[in-house]
Formats: C-alpha cells, sequence, structure tokens
C-alpha cells in the first residue's frame, strides 16, 4: 500500500525511533509501513491518522491498476 508517512514524519522532522515512541511500535514497523512492506492495522492506521490529524485515506492509498481505488469492481447484474 502507498503511503505518505515518511514524507509527514519529514515534515514534523521526528525520526523513525520518534513515531515509533509515540505510537507504541518499533522502528522496524515504520521503516516497514513507509518502505510498502507491511501494511498497518487497522487500529494501528487509525492510530496514525490521529496523531497526523488526518484521515487514513490522506496518509494511505491503495496500489491497484484496475483504476477503482482498490475496490474490485462488480459485475453487472441482471
Amino acid at each position: 500500500m502507498k503511503n505518505r508517512l515518511r514524507l509527514l514524519r519529514a515534515e514534523r522532522d521526528w525520526s523513525q525511533a520518534a513515531l515509533a515512541e509515540k505510537l507504541r511500535v518499533s522502528r522496524q514497523t515504520v521503516n516497514a509501513i513507509e518502505t510498502g512492506r507491511y501494511d498497518p492495522s487497522l487500529p494501528l492506521a487509525f492510530d496514525l491518522a490521529r496523531l497526523f490529524n488526518l484521515r487514513i485515506e490522506e496518509i494511505f492509498e491503495p496500489e491497484c491498476s484496475n483504476g477503482s481505488g482498490g475496490i474490485p469492481q462488480r459485475p453487472d447484474v441482471g
């Protein structure tokens, strides 16, 4: 999942360790989220959104090539 976490953290001049401490997670978790190797749990995503005073959708964006924003298209019925 794409995200703006590195940019948001840098805007506040926070290290990965400082952000990890605020979220009560490891620095490795912050690094994995920033590099897209780990998608945070929903509670952690909400914690991030609250910390940055943003909506989750303003931080995270699904990587999807079908143009639907990550939501599978339903076939037309009937």
